[in-house]
């Protein structure tokens, strides 16, 4: 690893721990950063998993009193369990795929979850307006957000919030907490696959860690300094242009 490989990785690493704790979409930033520095697709794609987690339990614990609220609501277990599966299946799947099949889908799936970034709101609210799902179909839909999350990520959150709102919850608190310990579930059971499979650099991996862990803690200073639309944007454009890049590559 170079020294610009690792200003590289420890700067989209802090940058990704702080959006991650205020608008999400952090692996934008951390996942082009571990190929731009020489990490294979598929290993960076498992390694940014790996590096990520932390924080998700960090934002499950800080969200720990909403979720009271939200399994008021909903019931939590079923939830959890289909994560956990789905999470599973989807790192398999990644596992199983050869990396020059991988290379040519992740712009697509880099596309995908921009889109997801950037239309989730509006998307959210046409579906709530149109479309109501039971408790059989939202467990089966968070299964496949599963699949998708062991495999890829990339706006997961988003999908989850799109989820639960055509469900019928409002209160955006608990939606939240839901959505961060669900993603935990994947995370956790998508990371273990990929170590015990050794498709993890640890190097990088542990440079990551520590950035995103100290962005988490300047995430609250910026949502107080910078205005949440204006880092959405920042965010779509960088996935945009990764997009870009990496369907020229």
């Amino acid at each position: 690893m170079t020294t610009h490989d690792l200003i590289l990785l420890l700067t989209a690493s802090l940058a990704a721990g702080a959006l991650n704790a205020v608008a999400g979409g952090g692996s934008f930033l951390t996942f082009p950063a571990l190929v731009l520095a020489g990490v294979p697709p598929l290993i960076a794609n498992a390694t940014n998993t790996v590096g990520l987690l932390p924080a998700t339990f960090t934002s499950a614990w800080a969200y720990r009193e909403d979720l009271g609220a939200a399994r008021g609501q909903i019931p939590l277990w079923p939830f959890v369990a289909v994560s956990f599966l789905g999470g599973a299946l989807g790192s398999l799947l990644l596992l199983l795929t050869p990396d020059r099949l991988f290379e040519t889908i992740v712009p697509w799936l880099l596309l995908f979850a921009t889109a997801v970034f950037a239309l989730g709101r509006p998307l959210s609210a046409w579906l709530r307006a149109r479309v109501h799902l039971g408790l059989a179909a939202l467990v089966t839909t968070q299964f496949v957000i599963g699949i998708y999350g062991g495999y890829f990520g990339g706006g997961i959150g988003i999908l989850m919030l799109a989820m639960l709102g055509v469900y019928g919850m409002t209160d955006l608190h608990a939606m939240n907490g839901m959505k961060t310990v669900l993603s935990g579930c994947m995370n956790i059971v998508a990371a273990a696959i990929f170590v015990l499979a050794r498709a993890v650099w640890w190097r990088e991996a542990l440079i990551m860690l520590a950035a995103a862990v100290v962005g988490g803690w300047i995430g609250p200073w910026l949502a107080r300094r910078v205005p949440l639309p204006a880092l959405r944007v920042f965010v779509v454009a960088v996935g945009m242009a990764m997009s870009g890049y990496f369907f020229l590559r």
